[in-house]
């Protein structure tokens, strides 16, 4: 009989599992209603083998999440379960195990999971504060959050209320804040909707508080208070980090935990529930703006710490980013405090003191934020007062060299600039002996961005890559730019033959495409005259350009050649027609079928009939393919076999199609 009710509760609806109500017997009948149990009842339901294994699982996310965050490695500890989860009691642990089940197994319509969260978050109401700041139930929060609604989101923090900066501080507890202060975007048109009052009865708030934007504004005053020791702490430091990006209405790519090995180690790895509707961006209220405001002139009086600390320096970056878009004025204060402060620290040394900063870790990424956030005026006097006659010196250190990249992307006018390039060209080829690509990719965009310097950059290049003497070398550029390889080196010639002129019977196979090399050649591609880098292409073997072709990097390449427009369509169509004979080996690779994707989609009616043609003869290989059998399906080959007719007249139209939108766009 026992196992029949067994058999009975697996089969009921999802929608009869979240009810939370107690279960009531029917004496006079057969069958019992079943409902999700509450934890005074789960005692009653027996723990199954795959409920351990889930209470496991749990256990190493929230255990890998305490030692990773502490910057260890997790040793795996072999003993009893029991003292291993959690410090809840049983029964509560149980709860937590059907909860986290009934997630996975997921709800057929929204109502039922809206329904099912509402329950649980009943069951919770009271014991926010505990659960989170325990690991197994900090995990389960983390995974329901991202479904509550305004009301639900509104008790919840106001439970935090009392014991904000305790919270904030635990490693538990900190993530489940985090995940809560994440949800606010989403409800940002009901920041001053009155929370109903049987909803916010039922939560710790403060006095007079009914709506979600007075509970944030609650929570930043007690942040307020010790902003300090809250950006200090490791765990606090993340709250503070998204509480600034709420206020602002912003949300950076930098929100989740990782812009340092400590940081990806904690948190990146982790498996996170996302709310796919989350809000990037919105417009704040003015209220916001002054709490983010008051955070900015906190942070100036606090500037030594804000500048010298590593956990509150990545807070410092968080706040410089959100301030640039928003309060551009308080940007530029905090920029110029942070100049002042470090400059200030050896007014006796020869050269600026910010040079010394540059080359350390933490202070260096600090002064990446500050160089991408100062205005025109501010980035000029960093240049001539700090950085004028370093360059190159800064370029060729492991650590400013970063630094220098960010001095390159963020150069406001082509003036300035034009300065940089001819402090840096110099010193090229020693910038590539030291590895430091970036500096010379950023080099050959900013080339691009001000429209100034390309020639002189790309005769720079080629003498560094020792194939700009004899001319007849030139040819030999492409290759070497991709390989990252001098011209020695790539033909292995001898010290008795390095300058004797390029014989076109020499061939090289491209064995390897860089990944900084691919970049380097698609920004000059983009050059106003590509001209000798595209005949450089076009001189490459087939088999080379099927090797760059079907590479990860290098086939970004073939995606900037087919769409730059500086580039003649007669150039186009020689050099991809190269490709002819390969087109199969092309389909049936990841990144060659990416390839030929985008040749199809900018092909004459003409062109894919002869690509269409040289796939059908192996279209069952291609079928069997990982990759080859979305390239028969996107093609439409049966069909060109079968109703070629059809086809033809389909693909025409969608030629046709294409050419009036891009002539619309173009108008």
């Amino acid at each position: 009989m026992e196992g029949g009710k067994k058999k009975d509760r697996q089969k009921k609806s999802p929608t009869e599992k979240v009810k939370l109500s107690k279960t009531k017997k029917c004496e006079n009948s057969e069958e019992e209603e079943t409902a999700f149990p509450t934890e005074t009842e789960v005692q009653e339901c027996p723990v199954k083998a795959e409920e351990e294994e889930e209470e496991e699982e749990l256990v190493d996310e929230c255990t890998e999440r305490k030692d990773q965050t502490a910057g260890r490695k997790r040793k795996k500890k072999r003993g009893p379960r029991k003292n291993r989860h959690s410090d809840l009691d049983p029964q509560t642990v149980s709860y937590f195990q059907r909860v986290v089940h009934i997630l996975k197994e997921g709800f057929s319509t929204d109502e039922e999971r809206a329904l099912f969260v509402t329950n649980v978050f009943a069951e919770v109401s009271g014991k926010e504060v505990s659960l989170s700041s325990d690991q197994l139930g900090s995990v389960v929060l983390e995974k329901l959050l991202p479904y509550v609604t305004v009301s639900q989101l509104y008790s919840f923090l106001s439970a935090f209320s009392s014991s904000f900066e305790e919270t904030s501080h635990h490693r538990c507890a900190a993530h489940v804040i985090e995940t809560a202060l994440r949800q606010i975007p989403h409800f940002h048109q009901h920041l001053h909707d009155t929370v109903a009052e049987e909803e916010s009865s039922k939560s710790e708030k403060t006095e007079g508080t009914r709506t979600l934007e007075d509970v944030v504004l609650h929570l930043c005053a007690t942040v307020k208070v010790g902003l300090v020791d809250f950006c200090r702490d490791i765990h606090a430091s993340f709250v503070v980090r998204t509480l600034v990006q709420v206020l602002a209405g912003i949300w950076l790519n930098t929100s989740c935990r990782g812009s340092s090995k400590m940081q990806d180690s904690s948190y990146s790895n982790r498996k996170q529930t996302v709310n796919p509707s989350q809000v990037k961006e919105y417009e704040p209220p003015e209220s916001f703006l002054e709490q983010l405001l008051a955070f900015s002139t906190c942070v100036q009086e606090n500037i030594q710490v804000f500048v010298t600390d590593r956990v509150t320096s990545y807070v410092f970056q968080v706040m410089l980013q959100t301030l640039q878009r928003r309060l551009p004025d308080a940007c530029n204060e905090l920029c110029t405090a942070v100049v002042n402060y470090l400059t200030s620290r050896n007014p006796t040394a020869d050269s600026s003191s910010l040079l010394i900063f540059l080359k350390d870790h933490s202070t260096s990424h600090l002064l990446e934020k500050v160089l991408e956030a100062a205005d025109k005026k501010l980035f000029k006097k960093l240049y001539k007062c700090h950085l004028k006659g370093h360059l190159l010196s800064l370029s060729l250190h492991e650590v400013a060299n970063f630094t220098v990249q960010r001095v390159i992307s963020a150069a406001p006018t082509a003036k300035l600039f034009v300065k940089l390039f001819d402090e840096l060209c110099p010193g090229l080829e020693g910038i590539l002996a030291k590895g430091h690509m970036g500096v010379i990719t950023q080099l050959t965009l900013a080339c691009v961005k001000h429209r100034a310097q390309q020639e002189n950059l790309l005769n720079k290049l080629m003498e560094a890559f020792h194939c700009a003497e004899p001319l007849s070398r030139q040819i030999t550029c492409a290759p070497l730019f991709l390989s990252l390889l001098a011209y020695e080196v790539h033909y292995a010639l001898s010290d008795e033959d390095c300058d004797r002129d390029h014989q076109p019977c020499e061939t090289r196979n491209l064995q390897k495409v860089n990944y900084h090399g691919s970049v380097l050649v698609q920004h000059l591609l983009q050059f106003e005259d590509p001209t000798t880098v595209l005949i450089s292409l076009m001189a490459m073997s087939e088999d080379d350009l099927v090797t760059l072709a079907c590479d990860p990097g290098g086939s970004h390449v073939f995606d900037v050649l087919i769409s730059n427009s500086n580039i003649p369509e007669k150039r186009k169509k020689k050099f991809l027609g190269k490709l002819k004979g390969h087109y199969v080996q092309l389909a049936c690779s990841k990144h060659g079928s990416r390839v030929l994707d985008q040749i199809w989609k900018g092909a004459s009616l003409g062109k894919k009939q002869d690509i269409a043609q040289e796939l059908v003869a192996k279209e069952e290989e291609l079928r069997r393919d990982t990759f080859g059998h979305h390239i028969v399906r996107n093609f439409a080959l049966a069909h060109f076999q079968k109703r070629r007719r059809d086809w033809d007249e389909h693909q025409a139209a969608d030629s046709k199609l294409k050419k009036m939108f891009l002539d619309i766009l173009e108008d």
